[in-house]
């Protein structure tokens, strides 16, 4: 029996069954909607995309007058400070407004010499105390009645001119080293506490004496009073008599000028008040509605 012809062996494929890596079954993720109340009765909402960035700087537009706009540091003291500063008054007409009065003064309040660096602005401290305790002394000296005593009869402006020369003579003592503390009050840094302890004395004077405008004369006398101390106290550093002669002389001089100026001043208001009436008057009678 003859033999059939061997057929040839089929050709592998190019990749294997082994050669084929199992891929991974895909999964499919079923979400189950949400049953809480308060997604499921809201209507599908979409949010804007936010707005591009701008380069643009913002500018801000500071208030005139801002309840956070930095207040003056007040030249109030603790009870150490207030002994050592007490303590140092009366080494002032000695050794002036230097931190030789105060060092004296910590150790007799029973601290050591390091105690005044408690002072944060040293000599300028001992200005301010000294500034202050005179204005309280001022004040006792009114309600116990030593300077104007039964006080009938007196103007206004006669208590005020009593006032300023009472407390001009409180600086009779230290007038030789006051020039030094002026030209300490008068450094860029200490001008602001200064001139608010200026203010203090002007209306304290002007309370005491019993001013009770309340229009704006009442800040056109604090300026001007200010401005009439200011003055009597350097004039009081040149003044060599020893009761204080010409600086009460020269009050006197600025108290009389400051009348004058207040009658000018009333007089041209008087007349311009007249002129102004008697133009409203000329306009209404030809028949001008004014």
């Amino acid at each position: 029996m003859a033999s059939l012809p061997r057929l040839p062996a089929p050709r592998r494929a190019l990749s294997t069954i082994q050669s084929i890596r199992p891929m991974r079954p895909f999964h499919t993720v079923h979400h189950r909607p949400s049953t809480s109340p308060s997604l499921t009765n809201q209507p599908f909402k979409t949010t804007p995309p936010p707005p591009p960035p701008t380069t643009t700087p913002s500018i801000h537009i500071r208030a005139y007058h801002s309840p956070l706009h930095p207040r003056l540091p007040p030249h109030e003291y603790t009870n150490s400070q207030t002994a050592i500063l007490t303590a140092s008054l009366p080494h002032i007409p000695t050794h002036g407004f230097t931190t030789a009065a105060l060092t004296r003064g910590a150790q007799d309040a029973g601290f050591l010499d390091v105690s005044v660096q408690l002072l944060p602005r040293g000599e300028f401290d001992l200005i301010l105390f000294w500034l202050a305790s005179r204005r309280g002394l001022l004040r006792g000296r009114v309600e116990d009645g030593s300077i104007f005593g039964a006080g009938e009869g007196l103007s206004v402006d006669e208590k005020v001119k009593l006032l300023v020369l009472e407390r001009l003579r409180m600086n009779g003592e230290i007038r030789e080293v006051w020039q030094d503390a002026l030209a300490q009050m008068s450094l860029l840094g200490n001008i602001p506490l200064s001139l608010l302890e200026l203010h203090a004395l002007s209306n304290d004077i002007l309370t005491l004496a019993g001013d009770a405008a309340v229009d704006a004369t009442w800040y056109a006398r604090r300026m001007a009073l200010g401005a009439i101390y200011a003055s009597a106290e350097v004039v009081m550093t040149r003044d060599p008599s020893p009761d204080l002669v010409e600086t009460e002389a020269f009050v006197e001089r600025r108290f009389a000028d400051k009348e004058v100026l207040r009658e000018k001043v009333e007089g041209v208001s008087s007349w311009v008040g007249f002129w102004g009436n008697t133009a409203v008057g000329v306009g209404r009678s030809w028949g001008l509605k004014i």
